[in-house]
């Protein structure tokens, strides 16, 4: 099988159970197994696969075919710029996450214009996954007082965190906790991108997501506001006065989080929009010591 009816097989397959970026797909898999660019595809497309290599791209071929995530195939995804390390044990970074990044980015930068730089600026990423968002924000700040600490209730999440990590030469503290049960410091920034899928609503998703992200990262209880409520109330004993708290939510719960960070006594409440126009960021600034009960 050549390099060209090896990529023809792998789109007609995919095509057939209605993958509509089959021809991606097809050759981002034999991208994977060949090691050619496109660029070298076209050069070489009449070059033999060899029979070990046509085992594993049909193979690959056949598990996208079942739905298997591309990302978890390839063991990447590219997020903000950077490529990340990804597993069934973590959310696969998506594009809309760069919003929370850039919405945090642009206030950590504005921030450190009078920033006193003898002491640390102090980011915790909760619920941080493949900690993308985090490993992102330190990797454009590139500051060696601006420190970061992801945590994750999943140890597995946090081996990928850790593969990340060291892959990127990034430095973060890696803490294993179900929220701020096992925190003690403050913070300047916390960012998060909770659980915050309906429980009835995850068998109503795509295959993909289903049955291959990981269901603690995506059920957010009975109504999707679960860890919104506890994160926005314990957060605010982990805030640094003028410190922030900035959420990925849903792209229907802006009005929901906006309140629940007004009764607990955040202030310059935001509610930030996707490029699609959909609520995607809710951010707000600690203005006080009082937080009232959510």
């Amino acid at each position: 099988m050549t390099l060209k009816e090896a990529y023809q097989y792998g789109q007609a397959a995919l095509k057939a159970v209605g993958n509509e970026a089959y021809h991606l797909d097809a050759f981002y898999l034999l991208e994977h197994v060949s090691g050619k660019s496109r660029a070298q595809y076209y050069l070489h497309e009449n070059q033999e696969l060899g029979d070990q290599k046509q085992k594993v791209y049909q193979g690959l071929i056949c598990k996208r075919a079942k739905g298997i995530p591309l990302q978890h195939l390839l063991g990447v995804q590219a997020f903000m710029g950077l490529t990340f390390q990804v597993s069934p044990h973590v959310l696969i970074p998506r594009q809309d996450t760069e919003v929370l990044v850039e919405t945090a980015l642009g206030i950590v930068k504005e921030t450190l214009h009078s920033y006193d730089n003898n002491k640390p600026f102090r980011i915790l990423d909760m619920c941080t996954g493949s900690a993308c968002v985090i490993l992102s924000i330190l990797h454009y700040v590139q500051k060696d007082f601006v420190l970061g600490v992801g945590v994750d209730i999943s140890e597995k999440a946090l081996e990928v965190a850790r593969q990340n990590k060291e892959s990127l030469g990034i430095k973060v503290d890696l803490i294993q906790s179900d929220l701020f049960e096992q925190m003690q410091d403050t913070y300047q920034m916390i960012v998060s991108n909770p659980p915050y899928i309906k429980t009835a609503e995850i068998e109503s998703l795509s295959v993909e997501v289903r049955e291959h992200d990981p269901m603690l990262a995506l059920d957010g209880k009975a109504d999707g506001l679960f860890f919104y409520r506890k994160i926005v109330k314990q957060s605010f004993v982990y805030l640094e006065p003028g410190g922030y708290l900035i959420f990925e939510i849903g792209s229907e719960q802006g009005i929901a989080v906006k309140q629940f960070m007004k009764e607990a006594g955040f202030g310059k409440i935001e509610v930030i929009k996707d490029l699609a126009g959909r609520d995607r960021v809710v951010l707000g600034r600690k203005d006080s010591e009082r937080c009232l009960t959510v």
